[in-house]
């Protein structure tokens, strides 16, 4: 018998290949997150502050003329901000530190329109030193807005401006320490103050800030900054083009490094993309940006809010939630009542992660290597990860919990340091020995969660579809969450009557007509109610098998339009208009040309304090009117001019517009639309009313 005897050195070499072979990690799918993209995305939430003179005349965009000695917050406190960011589980904080109208909140040397020429601590307060010293106590990350647009300068719009604006750039980027993010708003020319000027100045976004320049100034002073700009020259990160909180459902964190962007790139990122540019979902917890005391009741509610959590965090994105600051230098107590709540909710969704004892089985692991097996997805380490072999784009992951388990949500991470790849994935439960799909959907990239009906299952089969390259999947979750209760919705129409509509069709809604907050032992909303007169209508959704109630839904109604006529527009569709219903639209004859305008015969004369437009809800819609004139008449032949101007930030957040003036006596009124988003003749109404004494 002859024996084969095998040379020692050949043996390691052959371990060593075996080895090489089932260790060798991925290739880099291109384009990469930088380090400071990475620690970025792993923030997931944080918040936004938006506070300057805005805050003290009611307006959205301040023109650059307001008067400094309004700033003067008497109980300014950044440590409660901080305090309040912390314990809802937000990471940093970003400031306005200078909005549109130009006021800075830190003493500059480029303008005397700052906290040093205020009242507010005799002109030796800063708040950005504050909140930088508060957010280190409160171990959170400080950034910064300084916004492009300055309607209180002079030099806007010339080459000397640049220059003024680097300066504040580094000087806050230089004094407070270490600077996360810093955040330029996209939003630039127009009327203004301009030192005195009063006039309208335009400029090219897509050359006049010269961004490059101060991108290289920006990343000498904080290297480990990211970069938030929606401009031609790509930053850091991107606006997802809208600031109603959420990102497109596919969602790639990829741009071109170059170039104009349309809306679609902006809300979708691109697949093919040659930057890593992440979306970052920006909206507050409140419609405006700014406080208004008015919108004290319209703070977003947790289940709105765990709405915005799934669109933006769920979608592969970060959140960005804005607290409106009081004039006093405080979150009102009901921001912060919802902030917290939402951080309950957060935490009671995803409390329990029911499959980290669940056996896992994969159709094909990289090299049959364990360092790359299905179990790395579930050992909350965000640096391991399950990979199929180079050639592999389709597989399955099945995951068996050993016992039937009841969820609703599934989440599901990439291990994005090598790039994003998965184009498509789908989600199967075995249900009484038969597998049935629950869901399906696009990208994944950083952190994908999926809801669905509650299933019960004793497997769950997760599958990849498409990918770009070979899966590497970091991180996945099965969890049960709470079941929550959405407030219905009030409309009242144009006859006077009140309609509650509720979200689910299975709860009973509860209301009141007085304000007071209703209960089960409330009116029960059986069918449309007649009204008559102003009122405060509240209601609520209330689910009897668990005797559990949706937040308090509140709407205030001015008279009754059903005296109301139309004048001059031979087109009944016009009524939609003051149907009551925000949903519904009429846009103008494209053939007329601006100005536009809308007569309504009221029936009988009132005295009026106000108005209020409310734009077609379509995203992005077209017809949004910036521009307007408002008149009145007694005998609709002499006209009174009451109200003109613009309608601040109205493309990217398209809410209710609510100016007023001095009472006047009116049987007519004379909306008259003067531009709109597009710069064409398309006009376009979702709603319009009237505010009385």
């Amino acid at each position: 018998m002859t024996k084969c005897i095998i040379p020692g050195f050949i043996i390691i070499i052959f371990l060593f290949s075996i080895s090489c072979s089932e260790y060798k990690a991925p290739a880099p799918c291109a384009p990469l997150p930088s380090e400071n993209q990475l620690r970025w995305q792993e923030m997931e939430y944080y918040a936004f502050i938006h506070f300057s003179l805005n805050t003290y005349t009611n307006q959205s965009w301040g023109y650059g003329n307001e008067d400094m000695n309004l700033f003067n917050p008497d109980s300014l406190d950044c440590r409660q901000w901080a305090r309040i960011c912390k314990e809802a589980g937000m990471k940093g904080i970003i400031i306005t530190a200078k909005h549109h109208c130009g006021f800075c909140l830190w003493p500059t040397e480029t303008t005397k329109y700052s906290v040093k020429n205020a009242p507010w601590k005799d002109g030796k307060g800063d708040v950005i030193k504050e909140l930088a010293d508060a957010c280190k106590e409160y171990g959170l990350k400080l950034g910064i807005y300084v916004s492009p647009w300055d309607r209180n300068s002079p030099e806007y719009g010339k080459p000397e401006y640049i220059e003024i604006f680097r300066t504040q750039i580094k000087e806050v980027l230089t004094n407070y320490g270490e600077i996360f993010e810093i955040w330029f708003d996209g939003a630039n020319g127009g009327t203004g103050y301009y030192g005195g000027a009063d006039e309208n100045r335009k400029i090219d976004r897509t050359s006049y800030y010269d961004w490059q320049p101060t991108y290289k100034m920006i990343r000498e002073l904080q290297p480990a900054i990211v970069i938030w700009n929606d401009g031609g020259d790509r930053a850091d990160l991107r606006w997802v083009g809208t600031e109603a909180g959420f990102v497109g459902e596919t969602n790639w964190s990829l741009l071109n490094d170059t170039g104009e962007v349309e809306w679609g790139m902006l809300h979708y990122g691109l697949e093919d993309g040659n930057a890593w540019v992440p979306a970052e979902v920006n909206t507050s917890i409140r419609p405006e940006w700014f406080y208004h005391p008015g919108e004290d009741a319209k703070v977003k509610t947790v289940p709105q809010l765990m709405e915005t959590y799934y669109h933006s965090v769920g979608r592969n994105g970060t959140l960005l939630l804005n607290f409106p600051i009081m004039p006093n230098g405080l979150i009102h107590e009901n921001d912060e009542k919802a902030a917290l709540e939402f951080a309950y909710a957060v935490k009671e969704a995803f409390a329990e992660n029911l499959i980290e004892n669940a056996k896992i089985e994969a159709t094909n692991i990289r090299g049959t290597s364990k360092k790359y097996n299905g179990k790395q997805t579930i050992d909350n380490k965000q640096e391991t990860y399950w990979s199929t072999d180079d050639s592999v784009t389709t597989a399955t992951l099945i995951l068996d919990f050993g016992q039937s388990t009841t969820f609703n949500r599934f989440l599901v991470q990439e291990y994005i340091n090598l790039g994003q790849r998965v184009k498509a994935f789908s989600l199967e439960a075995l249900i009484d020995e038969d597998w049935q799909e629950i869901a399906r959907s696009t990208t994944i990239g950083y952190k994908r969660i999926l809801r669905f009906e509650t299933v019960t299952a004793t497997q769950l089969r997760f599958n990849i579809l498409d990918s770009k390259a070979c899966p590497l999947i970091s991180n996945i979750g099965v969890f049960n969450a709470p079941q929550l209760l959405y407030p219905p919705r009030i409309i009242r129409n144009q006859a006077g009557e009140v309609i509650i509509s509720p979200v689910d069709a299975e709860s009973v809604i509860y209301y009141t007509l007085d304000g007071s907050v209703p209960t089960p032992q409330s009116e029960k909303y059986t069918q449309p109610v007649s009204t008559d007169g102003k009122l405060q209508v509240k209601a609520i959704a209330f689910e009897p098998s668990t005797g559990k109630s949706s937040p308090v839904c509140s709407e205030t109604f001015d008279l009754p339009r059903k005296d109301w006529k139309i004048i001059a527009i031979n087109d009944e569709k016009v009524y939609a208009v003051i149907d009551g219903d925000q949903h519904t639209a009429w846009h103008q004859d494209k053939n007329i040309t601006l100005p536009a305008d809308l007569i309504v015969d009221m029936g009988k004369e009132l005295t009026i304090t106000g108005f209020k437009y409310f734009p077609d809800q379509f995203l992005w819609g077209p017809g949004i009117i910036t521009h307007y004139k408002f008149f009145v008449s007694t005998d609709n032949k002499t006209w009174n001019l009451v109200s003109d101007g613009e309608f601040s930030n109205i493309k990217n957040n398209p809410l209710w517009q609510i100016k007023e003036f001095n009472s006047v006596e009116a049987r007519y009124f004379k909306f008259q639309a003067l531009r709109n988003t597009e710069n064409n003749n398309n006009i376009g109404y979702g709603e319009i009313e009237i505010i009385t004494k």
